[in-house]
């Protein structure tokens, strides 16, 4: 089962990944985030973890399963039976970019699951995009 929100961003593709990357700081950028804590030093690579704390979820362990630079991130965790994976799709248009956010629920329980949880996580998705866009244009405004 997959859920999705896009949002046309008017700022460089570049700015937006920068922010992609930064997970540390999504909590300034979103109130769907309360706190991110990476477990390992350098750049994100494709195992890189860290511990991500949501507004009324447990803490979870979240693991790197896709990078490709200026294109996809993505990064997955078990939750209720199931693997959710998160993903951030960009796409260059011709005002700036289009930003993709996407949860996957995978597993046995998932149809289950995301009849629980759909709802929440679109509204979730939606507020994390609208921080994403709001944070890369004002950069881009302030430059």
């Amino acid at each position: 089962m997959r859920i999705e929100h896009s949002i046309d961003i008017a700022a460089p593709v570049e700015r937006v990944w920068e922010l992609t990357l930064d997970v540390e700081a999504w909590p300034q950028h979103s109130s769907t985030i309360t706190s991110v804590e990476r477990l390992d030093d350098g750049p994100l690579t494709v195992g890189s973890t860290a511990r991500v704390k949501q507004p009324a979820q447990p803490t979870r362990i979240w693991t790197v399963t896709a990078l490709e630079p200026m294109r996809r991130f993505a990064w997955a965790t078990r939750a209720m039976g199931t693997t959710m994976t998160g993903g951030h799709e960009l796409t260059q248009t011709e005002g700036g970019m289009r930003n993709t956010l996407t949860v996957d629920i995978e597993g046995p329980l998932a149809p289950l699951v995301g009849l629980l949880i759909r709802r929440p996580i679109r509204k979730a998705i939606s507020t994390e995009n609208e921080g994403f866009k709001s944070a890369a244009e004002s950069a881009v405004v302030a430059s």
